[in-house]
C-alpha cells in the first residue's frame, strides 16, 4: 500500500533535530520511500479555487494557521502499522506532526 506522508512544522517551536537524523531516517527506508521533498514555506503559496467557470487565486495556504506542511514523503509499506512506524520515527514527529494518508485505490 503506498502511504503520503505530510511534514508539519510549528515555527514557533524550536526544532529538536540532531545532525544527519534525517540521513538515517532516509537509509533506514530504502526502497521503502518512493519520493520526498522539501516544501518552500507558506509564502510561497497560492491557494486556486473556480467558482462558476471563475478561477480564484488566493496567496497563501488554504488553511490560516501557524503549522505548515514543510515536505512530503511517498511509501510503500505491507501494513498500516509498518507505516505508522516510519512515521513515527521521522525526525520531525519530535517536534512537529506527521500526517499519514493511504492513497486512494480501485479497491475502495
Amino acid at each position: 500500500m503506498k502511504y503520503l506522508l505530510l511534514i508539519c512544522v510549528d515555527p514557533s517551536i524550536e526544532p529538536d533535530e540532531e545532525p544527519g537524523e534525517i540521513e538515517a531516517w532516509l537509509e533506514r527506508l530504502g526502497d521503502s520511500r518512493l519520493t520526498g521533498n522539501a516544501l518552500r514555506g507558506p509564502s510561497s503559496a497560492s491557494t486556486v479555487r473556480v467558482r462558476k467557470r471563475e478561477r480564484l487565486v488566493t496567496d497563501g495556504p488554504f488553511a490560516e494557521t501557524k503549522e505548515f506542511i514543510a515536505g512530503f514523503d511517498v511509501i510503500d509499506c505491507a501494513t498500516r502499522e509498518e507505516a505508522l512506524d516510519i512515521a513515527a520515527a521521522h525526525p520531525v514527529a519530535k517536534f512537529g506532526a506527521v500526517e499519514l494518508r493511504e492513497f486512494w485505490t480501485d479497491d475502495d
